[in-house]
Formats: C-alpha cells, sequence, structure tokens
C-alpha cells in the first residue's frame, strides 16, 4: 500500500513540476514575443519619421499612443505599424492635435533653371505627388540634373495650387535660363530671352496660357544684340530722310544720332538699335558728322560699316559743293573712320546692260531671271535659292552671259539671301546698284538686308532699299485675340450650326465641314484656353440630358484632336438643359437650344484679401476724424505699381 502510495505522489509531482515548468516557459516566450514586436514597431515608426508615437506591447496586442499632428499622420502611423504586426493586433490609443486654430502656411515653389541644371525649392502639400512633379519637370528638360530641395506640410491645398504648377512646369518648354516663382495665386517669371523678338513672343505666349484665377508677373530681359559689321544707313531722297539700318552703343548716342537725322531731312519716329560691338566710343561722333555733311549735300546715302565710310552722293550734285563738304568732313571726322565718298558721273544709257532679278511672289513661288556668268554659277544660285525657299517652288531661268562685271556672282547669290528676309518682292542686280523693294512680316528686315549687303559687298557698293513692314505678315501681331478668336467661331456657327440626330453623339458630314473651319481658326489662334459646351433641350429626364450634353462636348473635342489641334488648354463640359437661350415650348426654341458653344476661359479678377493692419488702420479712421488734404493738382498723377502683372 506504501508503495502504491509513494508511486502516486511521484506522479503528480511530474505533472506539478511540468506544470510550474510549462508557465515558467509561456511567461518568457510571451516576454519575447511582446518585446520583439514593440522593438519592431518601434523602430519602424521611428525610420520614418514617427518620433512622437509611444509604442507598448500585452501579450501579442500593440499599442500606439501618442497626439499626431493630423488625422491622415495618426492613419500613416496605423499603416505603419500594421506592415511590422498584424492589423488585429495594434490597438490605437493615439491622439490628434487640435489644428483648428493654426493658420495653413502658405505653399510656394521656386523652379531654378540654368545650364547647370534645375533646382526645386520650397514648401509644397503632402498629399502632393512630389514624385510626378519630378517626372514632369525631367520630362520638359531633357538630361539635366533635378535637385529636389522641397518640404512638405500636411494641410489642404489650395484650389489653384495644381493649376499654378502645372503652369510653370510647362513653362520649361520655352525658358533656358530662367527663375519662376509659384505660389497658388500669383506667378513671377524672371528670365533672359535671346533676341527682343524672343522677349515679345515669349511674353506674348505666356500671356496667352495664363490659367484662370492667377496672376502674372513678367520680368524679362533681352541682352543686346552683337551686330557684326556695326551698321548705320542714312539716305536722303526728294529732301526726306530715312534709316534703312541703324545702331548705336548707348543712349545718349542714340538720341545724337536721331537727332542729327531730324535735322536732315527725317520726319518720322525712327527706331536706332542699341547693339554691342561698335569699333569705336566716337561712332556718335563720326555719324553726326556725316548726316550733317549729307544733309548739307543733298540727296543721297551715307553708309557706316564699321569704320568704314561711304558716302554716295545724287546724280546732278554740284561739284563745288561737294568737294567743299566732303573736305570738311575728312578733316573733321575722329582717328580710326576712313571715307570713301562718290560723286557719280552721269553715263549715256545702254540699253543692253546686263540685269540679274529674283522675285518671291505672296504664295511663295520664287523666280530668278537674267544673266549669270555661268553654268555653275547658275546651279550654285538655283541650289541657294532652293535651300532658302524650297525645293519645289523656285523655276530658274537664268542664262550664261560674257563680259558681266568681275563681282557679279558674289552679288547674285547675295541677292538671292537678301530676298530671303522679305515675305515677298524682288531683288534686281544691275552693273552699278542693287535695288530691294517688298513686303515683310519682320521689323529688324530692312537692317537684316543692310548689314548683309555691308558684310559681303562691302560699304562702297551701292543699294537702294524700299522694303516695308506688314502687320499681317508678322508670324506674331498677325495672331488674333482671343476674343477675336471666339468671334469667328461663332459668326460660323451663326451660318451653320453643328447638329447632331435626337439621342445621338456623332456628327455627320455636314458638321465635319464645319469642323475643318473651326480647327482652322483655332490653329491660327495659337495656344488659348477655351471651353467647349454642350447644351440641350428639356425634353428628357435632366440627368440623361446633362450626361448626353457632356458626350456631344467631348466628341467635338475628339474632332478637333483628329485634325491635328493642340487640345491641352481646351476641356469640354455638358450642361444639358441648365442655360436655355430660347423658350423650349415651340420645336424653334427647342432647336436653338440644341447647340455646341465655344467659349474662351478668361481669368475671374482676384479680390484682394485685406491684411489686419489695413483692418486697423480702417478701424483707427472710423474713430478719428480724417484730416482734410488739399487736391493733387490737375497735372500730377498718383504713384502707380513699377510692376505689371
Amino acid at each position: 500500500m506504501k508503495l502504491r502510495l509513494s508511486s502516486v505522489f511521484s506522479v503528480a509531482g511530474l505533472f506539478a513540476l511540468a506544470f510550474i515548468l510549462c508557465l515558467f516557459a509561456a511567461y518568457f516566450a510571451v516576454s519575447a514575443i511582446e518585446e520583439t514586436s514593440r522593438n519592431a514597431v518601434r523602430d519602424t515608426l521611428d525610420e520614418n519619421g514617427m518620433t512622437w508615437t509611444e509604442v507598448d506591447a500585452d501579450g501579442l496586442q500593440v499599442y500606439l499612443a501618442g497626439t499626431a499632428p493630423s488625422e491622415a499622420t495618426r492613419f500613416r502611423a496605423l499603416s505603419i505599424a500594421g506592415s511590422v504586426v498584424e492589423s488585429a493586433r495594434i490597438i490605437d490609443q493615439m491622439l490628434v492635435e487640435d489644428t483648428a486654430g493654426i493658420e495653413p502656411p502658405r505653399f510656394s515653389v521656386e523652379i531654378l533653371r540654368n545650364d547647370r541644371g534645375i533646382s526645386l525649392i520650397g514648401l509644397v502639400p503632402a498629399s502632393m505627388d512630389r514624385d510626378q512633379l519630378i517626372l514632369d519637370v525631367a520630362r520638359r528638360t531633357g538630361d539635366q540634373e533635378i535637385t529636389d530641395l522641397l518640404e512638405s506640410a500636411d494641410y489642404p491645398q489650395p484650389d489653384t495650387w495644381e493649376d499654378a504648377l502645372d503652369f510653370a512646369v510647362r513653362s520649361l518648354d520655352d525658358l533656358i535660363r530662367a527663375k519662376i516663382s509659384v505660389d497658388a495665386a500669383r506667378i513671377e517669371v524672371t528670365a533672359m530671352a535671346e533676341s527682343e523678338e524672343d522677349k515679345i513672343n515669349l511674353e506674348t505666349d505666356l500671356a496667352r496660357r495664363l490659367p484662370d484665377g492667377l496672376r502674372l508677373a513678367l520680368d524679362i530681359s533681352a541682352p543686346r544684340p552683337v551686330v557684326t559689321p556695326f551698321t548705320l544707313r542714312y539716305t536722303i531722297a526728294d529732301g526726306t530722310g530715312k534709316f534703312d539700318v541703324c545702331a548705336a552703343d548707348t543712349e545718349n548716342a542714340r538720341e545724337r544720332i536721331l537727332r542729327a537725322a531730324g535735322r536732315n531731312g527725317l520726319n518720322y519716329k525712327a527706331q536706332c538699335t542699341l547693339a554691342l560691338g561698335v569699333p569705336s566710343p566716337n561712332w556718335a561722333d563720326a555719324a553726326e558728322l556725316a548726316i550733317d555733311a549729307l544733309g548739307e549735300i543733298g540727296d543721297g546715302s551715307v553708309t557706316f560699316s564699321d569704320a568704314d565710310i561711304s558716302l554716295v552722293a545724287a546724280y546732278g550734285t554740284s561739284e563745288p559743293v561737294f568737294d567743299a563738304v566732303i573736305g570738311r568732313l575728312e578733316t573733321s571726322l575722329p582717328d580710326v573712320f576712313a571715307l570713301h565718298a562718290v560723286l557719280p558721273v552721269p553715263e549715256a544709257e545702254n540699253a543692253l546692260a546686263p540685269e540679274f532679278v529674283a522675285t518671291l511672289s505672296p504664295e511663295g513661288l520664287v523666280q530668278v531671271r537674267g544673266r549669270v556668268e555661268s553654268a555653275q554659277a547658275r546651279e550654285t544660285i538655283d541650289s541657294l535659292a532652293k535651300a532658302r525657299f524650297g525645293s519645289d517652288v523656285v523655276h530658274t531661268t537664268a542664262r550664261v552671259a560674257e563680259n558681266l562685271p568681275r563681282d557679279w556672282a558674289v552679288r547674285t547669290l547675295t541677292a538671292v539671301e537678301a530676298l530671303a528676309h522679305l515675305s515677298n518682292g524682288a531683288v534686281t542686280v544691275s552693273p552699278d546698284l542693287i535695288d530691294i523693294t517688298g513686303q515683310t512680316g519682320r521689323k529688324d528686315a530692312e537692317a537684316a538686308i543692310t548689314g548683309l549687303l555691308a558684310q559681303k559687298l562691302g560699304e562702297r557698293e551701292q543699294y537702294s532699299i524700299n522694303v516695308s513692314y506688314q502687320e499681317a505678315l508678322d508670324p506674331v501681331a498677325s495672331l488674333p485675340t482671343p476674343d477675336e478668336c471666339e468671334a469667328q467661331i461663332a459668326q460660323i456657327q451663326v451660318e451653320r450650326k453643328i447638329t447632331f440626330a435626337p439621342g445621338e453623339t456623332s456628327i455627320d458630314d455636314f458638321g465635319a465641314a464645319i469642323m475643318d473651319d473651326i480647327a482652322e481658326i483655332i490653329r491660327s489662334c495659337g495656344e488659348i484656353r477655351m471651353e467647349i459646351g454642350g447644351h440641350t433641350d428639356s425634353q428628357g429626364r435632366e440627368i440623361m440630358n446633362e450626361q448626353l450634353s457632356q458626350a456631344r462636348a467631348q466628341t467635338i473635342l475628339n474632332e478637333l484632336r483628329s485634325r491635328k489641334v493642340l487640345t491641352a488648354s481646351i476641356s469640354a463640359k455638358g450642361y444639358g438643359e441648365s442655360q436655355p437661350i430660347a423658350e423650349n415650348d415651340t420645336e424653334e426654341g427647342r432647336e436653338a437650344n440644341r447647340r455646341i458653344e465655344f467659349r474662351i476661359i478668361r481669368p475671374e479678377p482676384i479680390v484682394e484679401k485685406q491684411t489686419t493692419l489695413e483692418a486697423m488702420e480702417e478701424e483707427a479712421q472710423n474713430v478719428s476724424p480724417e484730416p482734410e488734404t488739399e487736391p493733387l493738382p490737375e497735372d500730377v498723377e498718383p504713384e502707380a505699381e513699377s510692376a505689371t502683372e
């Protein structure tokens, strides 16, 4: 019996010992799991910048505590912890900081671009896709290195933030060296253009693409061009003076040259380009003396090509007067300048004098005729003309002749090059004169032609330039305004209306012809912000009409895309029956309401918010009466802002 009891106690003791050992093992296992989970979650949150969180563990459960800066940050902390342990094990005990009284920060980005790369600096909303921004900038700028110095804040982004940033990124296509400062209401662009013409084009393009609700401030400068040779040409005919080209090195020099011309026949407001490359600081002295001398002689021309001066008097000029004036001029000119004076002697008319003529028609067709010195010279002229104007538009009928002047080949080639500066016109080469007449869409065409002739033929060559600038031929100035574009499209739809079959969204052949004309107008207008609005009558359900009008507006947008129209700044919106222009009680009224409208999107004026300081000043003025002040004199205007937005 004792043996049996002893066996029973032994077995019971073994079970008790095993139980105690299991309890200790379970305790240490749970402790290890708690420690491992707590440390893993704590380390992962710290790595992600969530240092404000407090982590604890009780068994398999992990507790998160602390005060999150925002609800989005709290949710992100839960997501990060859930990537380490199972989400079901996480107990959220976090609080969210009260941000009701905290004013949101001012979001802004500064884009700096130069030859070394691009830098992005500023504060952006945390909800913004920064990776997509970097990708968009890289797509616009190619292989340039991008430095991301942006910081983020977890506040709602302003309504116009994405439009402003998109405008800035798209502008990088045209801005090679620039600083673009962007916030939700204003964009400032500081940049350098290659030339004055590029500056005007750039300002026009940026202003046309400006989104709604944004202001634009531009500070675009153009460097002074380097003129080689430094050229000035002034002519007097029948007592009336004209600059073919005028260059000056300083503001003072320009004023002196224009005043000299005003004393000697100039009767219009001439332009004189400020440029680099002047051959002498005494350029204005020499120009004044030469123009005054020409005015004293009478009709003729004076041409500067760097320090070489050629003064050619008109036929019939008195020889004693010519000799006296030229003698004084030669002794008065500053050092460096060399004068070549010509008094033409009338010659017997020669009906067989050789001639070379190149003409450019308004349609772009080029005809080359007259005399050339060899078959090789004719082939060279033909090749040059085709390179300048296109192989399909040049027709050469020049013939080979003998006894031509020694420099005939150079003069005829230069004539073809000069013709390329015109929109239409003609260049005639004779033994003693190159005559250039025509029209152009370039304001600097006369200056460019004069510089070309002086460089290729020398300052002693006699030539006549009669080229008129036509704004209609200017590729920038001739662009219609957005209002004109809208009016032209509206006029087309007055005469011919785009129609759809009942319940359908596709246009017929008649509508396709109308779309061809509308697409041509939009292409001629350049990039403008426009909305295509779809409208229906009141028949049918309102929601169905809205969906139908949206589909029809989108059809019109797709039709423009199929005609190679750039539609990045054009949107489509369906208004359904909400904006009728006639009563829906009659078929005529319903027909009028079923329509497609093209509307220019115009920026809305921004109402400036009153600052706290302004409010205090206004309150002070309401308390104390304002002292009487004397009104401004009529000829004194209040000071205006110096920057144009």
